[in-house]
């Protein structure tokens, strides 16, 4: 799950994003409005949720609002401010916030409004992910695969490996390249090196031969890769 945030204190930002990433999310940090469109406006980063202060340097997060729902985006959109009177509330929301959090906050009520976005959201993602015998498990953070007896191997992955199969489960029998693999799964300014994405899914796969998952996911040569449904399920 990917957020963008947008926040010009240093000091919130480091937090909020810390806080984030140890809860599994992606994230990517700016601190102006201008840069933040310019994400938002990307065709190769796609958002899950994003949180915007309201007071930016260059577009403010009220005007961030009403150009993503002019562009008709539903992106769940967290709107922090100092702002506490009734009359900036509803303006927040009008502009289009989905909901509004007064500065100073703690962490665990930001967590728990974003935990409320995403299940209000219509991209909001299921307890499990499902494509054969292999599953998801977004409570426990863990994959399984399930043979025709209904016997279950659980396999331990790390966070990146985790939303790897994501992605490639999401885009199943679609041929996807390194770049667009890198460009959702790494935070735009990630010191990636070049070859990261092709470890990450060496990892993966012996992680996935371990319960019985050898050819599940397809290097395409020359394009990239490709998860491949046809494996038998044993």
């Amino acid at each position: 799950m990917r957020i963008l945030l947008v926040e010009d204190e240093p000091d919130l930002g480091t937090a909020i994003k810390r806080t984030l990433n140890q809860e599994k999310y992606v994230v990517d940090w700016v601190l102006d409005g201008n840069t933040a469109w310019d994400y938002l406006d990307s065709k190769w980063t796609h958002y899950t949720l994003a949180i915007f202060d309201w007071l930016l340097p260059g577009v403010s997060g009220i005007d961030l609002c009403k150009r993503l729902r002019l562009h008709r985006s539903s992106l769940p959109v967290l709107m922090l401010t100092a702002k506490d009177r009734m009359e900036d509330k509803v303006t927040g929301l009008d502009a289009g916030a989905d909901d509004y959090l007064v500065k100073p906050f703690g962490m665990e009520e930001l967590l728990a409004r974003l935990r409320a976005l995403q299940r209000r959201s219509p991209q909001v993602q299921p307890q499990h992910l499902q494509i054969g015998g292999l599953n998801l498990d977004y409570g426990t953070h863990t994959v399984y695969f399930q043979n025709i007896s209904g016997d279950k191997q659980v396999i331990s992955v790390t966070t990146k490996e985790f939303q790897l199969l994501e992605y490639f489960m999401k885009h199943s029998n679609q041929i996807v390249t390194r770049d667009q693999i890198q460009n959702q799964l790494w935070e735009v300014n990630a010191e990636a090196t070049s070859n990261v994405v092709a470890a990450q899914i060496r990892l993966l796969r012996r992680k996935l031969a371990q319960i019985g998952c050898d050819d599940l996911i397809e290097t395409i040569h020359g394009i990239g890769y490709r998860l491949n449904l046809s494996y038998e399920r044993k």
